[in-house]
């Protein structure tokens, strides 16, 4: 299974749950998994509980270090400017992200966090990675909510 795989099955588990279907991984150096997660704002009551941040702080607690220069990070959506920071702050070596967020992302749209010249970091980005499957879940749980 790749990282997308699960990334894309967190998103699946957090649509289930009512939240907004995003997915995240953390892949360590090897490749492994460290650590795994969907958003889970509404059960934490947490506007800052998205998925990368969720599974950025799993990977650096397992790890015990504040930065993951060594990791990539795959995720199912386009990270908004908040969690495009956090991945600049924990020093990310890869972002990989599926659907683009015209309206609230923060990579290739919007703040464009990484281009900002107050950025210490910006990892390689590969954009667009399973973009019809990780939008179509997006598409069809705003589409239940009209």
């Amino acid at each position: 299974m790749s990282a997308m795989d699960i990334a894309l099955e967190e998103a699946r588990a957090a649509a289930a749950r009512g939240e907004i279907p995003v997915g995240a991984v953390v892949l360590g150096p090897d490749g492994t998994v460290l650590a795994r997660a969907g958003n889970a704002v509404e059960a934490q009551s947490d506007a800052s509980a998205h998925a990368e941040l969720l599974a950025l702080r799993a990977a650096a607690a397992i790890r015990g270090e504040s930065r993951l220069p060594d990791c990539d990070l795959v995720v199912t959506l386009e990270p908004c400017p908040m969690c495009a920071q956090a991945i600049s702050l924990f020093r990310i070596r890869r972002l990989v992200f599926g659907a683009y967020d015209p309206k609230g992302g923060g990579v290739e749209h919007g703040a464009r966090v990484f281009d900002a010249p107050s950025c210490h970091h910006r990892p390689e980005i590969v954009g667009g990675v399973r973009e019809g499957e990780a939008g179509g879940l997006l598409r069809s749980f705003f589409a239940g909510k009209r």
